[in-house]
């Protein structure tokens, strides 16, 4: 049921929410590789399987119409995937014509369901049983080790993982990860200080002890495909998320930028301004990180909460100074921040925009936006969505 990276779906017609079932309006990660003859079918699965996702319960006629491909492929697919419990059908439409009803078929949605692990918190590791719609069914924690411990680290993680899969009520279709640290695509730590990690096999590991497919990315990688998917997002767009640790996820063009290092959007130590400032933990004076995270901040603001809003804007003009570049480099078309709203919005997000339209081309980035995201649980909502796409190429 796995589809690989070379059979995903090229770019296709956004589609319309069509019912009651439809999750919402099409969107998909566009494929820079031309689909080859050897990968056809794989391509036309997930064709079939993001159009079914998106757009919802449809007759094998509509789905042809929409796809493009022939009634015959789309028949044989689709009798492929009711054989292979990813596709049921529905019932029949209502007539209202001449002639037999169409019988309707749709992704089953209750069919399977997504374990998410977000590692990125404070003081837990946070994970859920999510459903393929990205919505949590069942939540849990494990406490966060309080050093750093690669051991430590993975005994927790494997803890919570496999308490997630046994609370699971219908087979795991797959296990995604989000986590701080540099990620190699096929789900290796390359560096994670925060966790202990370095050159630590995430994904082969625990999908070997589990016996499940598990997918692992930068838990800020893993935010964007969740505002990108299930969120307002357009096709090019930074997230950053704030937190014990600032990082940062990038779409351009409808196409995850991760970077020759697979390091894309690691944002928080970048140091800003020449005047000092805090010591970040990775040892340099004046990072990002130490000047925007969320315990910094709070610390700031418990020594002095009437500096409230020097605190604040001063946490915004200085992230404005880190993305004004990549802003202006990539032509982005909007920031979303995720964070704690009671610290993000109103001063800290009126100094970004004010900073990053100062130091950008006049006239040419006025309009882009610098908000916050409006989903709650976006790491976890981000792994699922890894997950719909290795193994469904739904994205």
């Amino acid at each position: 049921m796995s589809v690989s990276d070379d059979q995903r779906p090229a770019a296709t017609t956004d589609f319309v929410a069509a019912n009651a079932h439809a999750f919402g309006p099409a969107r998909h990660l566009r494929s820079r590789t031309k689909v080859l003859p050897e990968h056809a079918r794989g391509h036309n699965r997930a064709l079939v399987l993001q159009t079914l996702y998106h757009s919802g319960a449809m007759s094998r006629a509509d789905l042809s119409r929409e796809t493009g491909l022939t009634r015959v492929t789309i028949s044989d697919l689709v009798a492929e995937f009711i054989a292979d419990g990813i596709v049921i059908e529905m019932g029949v439409r209502e007539a209202v014509g001449p002639g037999k009803p169409p019988i309707l078929i749709d992704i089953d949605r209750a069919g399977h369901q997504i374990v998410g692990l977000d590692l990125s918190g404070p003081n837990a590791f946070e994970g859920a049983v999510l459903s393929l719609d990205g919505d949590v069914l069942e939540r849990r924690q494990v406490p966060r080790p309080e050093r750093p411990d690669g051991e430590a680290a993975y005994a927790a993680l494997r803890e919570l993982a496999q308490s997630l899969v046994d609370a699971a009520t219908r087979p795991v279709l797959g296990v995604g990860i989000g986590t701080p640290g540099v990620v190699r695509p096929d789900g290796l730590v390359l560096s994670s200080p925060n966790l202990g990690w370095t050159d630590f096999p995430l994904e082969a590991k625990l999908g070997a002890e589990l016996d499940l497919p598990v997918l692992a990315r930068n838990d800020a990688n893993a935010a964007v495909l969740a505002e990108y998917t299930f969120g307002e997002a357009k096709a090019d767009f930074m997230l950053i998320k704030i937190g014990r640790g600032v990082g940062a996820g990038l779409i351009t063009g409808s196409q995850p930028l991760l970077g020759s290092r697979f390091a894309a959007g690691e944002i928080g130590h970048v140091v800003v301004g020449t005047d000092g400032g805090p010591r970040c933990a990775c040892g340099k004076i004046g990072c990002l990180e130490a000047w925007l995270s969320v315990s910094r901040m709070r610390e700031a603001l418990d020594a002095d909460p009437s500096a409230r809003e020097d605190i604040l804007r001063d946490a915004g003009t200085r992230m404005a100074i880190a993305i004004a570049p990549i802003v202006a480099a990539l032509d982005l078309s909007e920031v979303v921040l995720s964070g704690p709203a009671e610290l993000l919005d109103g001063t800290l997000i009126d100094a970004a925009v004010e900073t990053l339209h100062a130091r950008t081309l006049e006239g040419v980035f006025e309009d882009v936006m610098v908000r916050l995201t409006h989903q709650d649980d976006i790491v976890l909502r981000g792994a699922a969505v890894m997950v719909l796409s290795g193994q469904l190429g739904v994205s």
